[in-house]
């Protein structure tokens, strides 16, 4: 991929770092970490971009069915079952169904409302995948054994590392749409809102991620190896001011009253 090169303000944001004296030898020995990261470490990546099967999407949660139709939440359940990428578990029932965002040519169905709010009026949706590897396993692994403290930093660099392969995974998108006449919103990825980790198995599929890169699902929907990202942005008509189509992650995220990252000024999504 494209050269992504670590962010070390961001690794150190990660440590915990808001602009105290640091030691000047823990700052050369996590100078050395960032190093063997980045020469030690190559990032990969997949993207694509899938069309609205606006057939199957359904951009608002309708009202309840008049009484003695079947349950919401037990409809719900058995949609997701037929064809959605969440549970219908996990969805939020409330009143009816949840809207929900349908890809062609994937059989990928995102559910809930902070995706169809991130995705309406969307033209087509991207979806990507990036990853430090298998290799960012073994290291990490290697610097735990060595010492806690470079277990720790080397972690928040291969963090900052694979946040690096992301931004870059999504500049390249922003350029496709870009040479389309389009163009993007922020990346989304499964945990933001209401989007459940559940959408993760079947958007790895979407992008044929398991073999092309190596990523794989764990039973609760965690990405192996853990330095992996995936995500979904909108694609746009040009706005007739020129500007693109962006909105505050934070202000739909169900984590932001208890983030640690908001407190130390910095997000999640760059």
């Amino acid at each position: 991929m494209p050269d992504a090169r670590l962010d070390r303000g961001e690794a150190l944001r990660y440590l915990g770092y808001t602009g105290q004296q640091v030691d000047q030898a823990l700052l050369a020995r996590f100078n050395k970490l960032a190093d063997e990261c980045e020469k030690a470490i190559k990032p990969v990546f997949a993207w694509s971009v899938f069309d609205i099967d606006e057939k199957l999407t359904r951009w608002e949660a309708p009202e309840p069915e008049a009484t003695g139709a079947l349950n919401a939440c037990d409809a719900a359940s058995d949609a997701a079952e037929n064809c959605s990428a969440v549970s219908g578990a996990e969805a939020e029932c409330g009143n009816g169904f949840v809207p929900q965002v349908a890809l062609e040519g994937c059989g990928l169905v995102l559910e809930g409302n902070s995706i169809a709010e991130h995705l309406h009026g969307a033209c087509k949706v991207a979806l990507m995948a990036c990853t430090l590897g298998a290799v960012s396993e073994r290291e990490m692994r290697k610097h735990e054994a060595i010492s806690v403290a470079d277990g720790v930093m080397f972690g928040a660099c291969c963090s900052a590392l694979v946040e690096a392969a992301a931004n870059v995974t999504e500049g390249l998108i922003v350029s496709f749409a870009h040479d389309m006449g389009l163009t993007t919103n922020w990346r989304f990825s499964p945990g933001y809102g209401d989007l459940p980790l559940s959408a993760q198995p079947a958007l790895l599929k979407a992008l044929d991620a398991n073999r092309r890169l190596g990523i794989a699902v764990t039973s609760t929907n965690m990405l192996v190896p853990v330095k992996s990202v995936t995500a979904v942005l909108g694609l746009f008509e040009k706005p007739a001011d020129g500007g693109e189509a962006r909105v505050d992650a934070c202000a739909i995220c169900r984590l932001r009253d208890g983030c640690e990252l908001r407190k130390r000024g910095v997000t999640c999504h760059g």
